[in-house]
């Protein structure tokens, strides 16, 4: 790995050791120096970095005490200072990232949250929950702490599945939080040939929209329909007059019929 490949999440896999070893390699890159920033600023996402402003052996010693490791840096091309770099530690569930979380295994987070708990899964803030279940397999079960055991039971089949356990007591109930590193999922390159066909694809379609765009449309909205004929009243006959009913036009009464005296009384 080198200064180049480094990102804020890869960093996280190497040692203090390695930061010296790039930094040292790196002197004589041009490009390199010119963005120095940009990969101190890297550097410092997983790692605690401080310039030793006193260079005597009491005050290295001091530093070394602490789990750093003392180098020098090249800052410019006349100068030099000295580095005390310590990897950070993950100690607590606030120190868990998205950049870090798949660089520990199933055991460290059982440590982690171990040592952060009390409260069992359901404690946890949904944002750490969230970054946790990005690099692993959770689940968890409440039992009674007689049932969790069990031979045969979820217990024994999580730990031959692989899962690394963590038992949180309530009472007479035991809480289990299971824990599997999820498997690393590659995502799939594309390849040369295939971006060339794509944009080949894309462009033709871009002259298809193109051609139907140009296409002409003609209209006919003002134009004289031939079968449409203008009104005429000599057209107007007879059977230009119909009605629904078929009967006899003799059968229909349309003089009003007397009205006797009941009916009128009525």
């Amino acid at each position: 790995m080198t200064l180049k490949t480094l990102n804020k999440s890869n960093v996280w896999d190497i040692q203090e050791n390695d930061i010296f070893r790039m930094l040292g390699a790196a002197e004589k890159d041009v490009d390199l120096k010119d963005n120095m920033r940009h990969y101190t600023e890297i550097i410092r996402s997983a790692f605690d970095v401080e310039e030793v402003k006193i260079d005597k052996p009491e005050v290295t010693n001091k530093y070394e005490a602490r789990g750093y490791k003392i180098g020098m840096v090249r800052v410019d091309e006349n100068t030099k200072i000295k580095w005390a770099v310590k990897k950070r530690p993950i100690m607590r569930v606030t120190d868990l990232t998205y950049e870090n979380i798949r660089h520990i295994s199933a055991a460290k987070l059982i440590e982690v949250l171990d040592r952060n708990f009390g409260g069992g899964w359901d404690s946890l803030s949904q944002s750490i929950q969230d970054i946790i279940e990005s690099g692993f397999d959770i689940s968890t079960t409440t039992l009674p702490k007689d049932r969790l055991h069990k031979p045969g039971g979820m217990c024994e089949k999580k730990i031959n599945d692989g899962y690394e356990i963590l038992e949180i007591p309530k009472g007479t109930w035991v809480e289990a939080i299971f824990a599997k590193e999820k498997p690393q999922v590659e995502k799939p390159r594309m390849k040369f040939d295939d971006i060339d066909e794509l944009d080949a694809h894309d462009e033709k379609e871009e002259e298809e929209e193109e051609d139907d765009d140009n296409t002409e449309v003609e209209d006919h909205y003002n134009e004289h329909d031939d079968d449409d004929d203008t009104f005429d009243e000599d057209k107007l006959t007879e059977e230009s007059y119909r009605t629904t009913f078929d009967s006899d036009p003799e059968d229909l009464n349309l003089e009003a019929e007397d009205v006797t005296d009941e009916e009128e009384n009525y």
